[in-house]
């Protein structure tokens, strides 16, 4: 049997997975012998669980449960028919088709899809050291900020923290806004502040200025500078210290580093080049979807949207890879709807030019993050 090796359990890898579950149950039920029931399937991923990032802020401000954000990757390989091998890869050899794990073991694959992500990168803050918080990988975040709220809520009793974002992307303000709304519900003592040179550059001015009223109306103070770690935090680009309990970092993204040492075409930021049909424009036996590759064939923007998009697009040219079907393209719809989480139960929408808030925006994005995660989950 061919082997069919996913990497990473991604938003897109989600629908390659459920698409290998129907294809499956549609085998079982005919009794047919062909399709997805002749491949050998392995998921290669960290972790049993996908944590869902759209719901993270909502999840510090403490309106989800962890359990309710994350998605079974174990329950979801076993209906697809898929080996789970929990670890992540280091590199790919495209020529001998194969991968290395981080134990130096080698997984060949005849077909190989890959949707790790990117990498947060972090290089001008490391000298912040051990105060330094990553938001990616989601699930070491989701590990790691149950200990941020406990150390606050003890230094109550001697005094008050401090923590500053770095990023003005969504996630930063996102993050910045979720932050301080769990502060004032703990009743933490101190400051939460952000740092960045610029606010939601990719959204519409309209969005910008609503962001900069919630943030005004939460007291979050902006620092619209650059910044690097230092010993005690950060230091400003105008020389301006800040001092940090935490430095919660979601600056851009970078590609995975070891994507470098492989033979695949990259893009001039790294990513793996890919054609309309997320297919690898040097090496047609491999794949991907989602932050880790780059389209030649059009601007598209990073963002976990195209990802949840191109999933059906990318399981279906895989199923196509395998029987001799027909490719398709993903096409991006010319605007993207994003839902920003504002801290309390209330939201942004921001679609063009276009953009709206309040409660029930937040009810909106809230039913489509939880029927995100009910789609994937399969029922034991």
């Amino acid at each position: 049997m061919p082997r069919l090796v996913l990497v990473g359990g991604g938003h897109a890898q989600l629908s390659v997975l459920q698409a290998f579950a129907r294809a499956r149950q549609a085998n079982a039920a005919s009794g047919a012998k062909s399709g997805a029931k002749n491949v050998d399937l392995v998921l290669v991923t960290p972790c049993s669980h996908q944590h869902y990032s759209g719901m993270l802020p909502g999840w510090i401000a403490g309106h989800y449960t962890r359990e309710q954000c994350r998605i079974d990757l174990r329950a979801l390989a076993q209906a697809a028919g898929a080996r789970l091998v929990i670890d992540a890869i280091v590199g790919i050899d495209a020529e001998r088709r194969c991968v290395t794990l981080r134990d130096g073991a080698q997984l060949a694959y005849d077909l190989l899809s890959l949707d790790v992500g990117s990498e947060i990168d972090t290089s001008t803050l490391q000298a912040a050291g051990a105060r330094l918080l990553q938001v990616k990988p989601v699930d070491r975040f989701f590990d790691a900020w149950p200990a941020v709220m406990q150390a606050a809520v003890a230094k109550n009793k001697h005094g008050s923290s401090r923590l500053v974002v770095v990023g003005g992307g969504a996630a930063g303000v996102e993050l910045a806004l979720a932050a301080r709304h769990a502060w004032n519900r703990a009743a933490i003592k101190g400051r939460v502040e952000l740092v960045a040179s610029c606010l939601l550059t990719d959204h519409a001015g309209a969005v910008q200025r609503r962001i900069e009223r919630c943030l005004a109306q939460a007291g979050i103070p902006v620092h619209r500078q650059r910044a690097l770690g230092a010993e005690d935090g950060l230091v400003l680009a105008d020389g301006t210290p800040v001092a940090a309990d935490w430095v919660l970092a979601a600056t851009g993204a970078r590609a995975p580093r070891w994507l470098s040492g492989t033979t695949l075409q990259l893009d001039e930021h790294g990513y793996v080049a890919v054609d309309g049909h997320h297919r690898s424009v040097s090496h047609d036996h491999v794949y991907a979807a989602g932050d880790v590759c780059a389209r030649l064939d059009m601007r598209m923007a990073r963002s976990g949207v195209h990802a949840v998009h191109a999933g059906p697009v990318l399981a279906a040219n895989l199923l196509a890879a395998l029987t001799g079907g027909t490719m398709h393209t993903y096409q991006p719809r010319r605007r993207a709807l994003y839902l920003l989480a504002c801290g309390p139960r209330h939201a942004i929408a921001s679609w063009g030019g276009f953009s709206v808030e309040g409660s029930w925006v937040w009810r909106w994005k809230d039913r489509i993050d939880r029927s995100f995660i009910a789609r994937f989950s399969v029922q034991a």
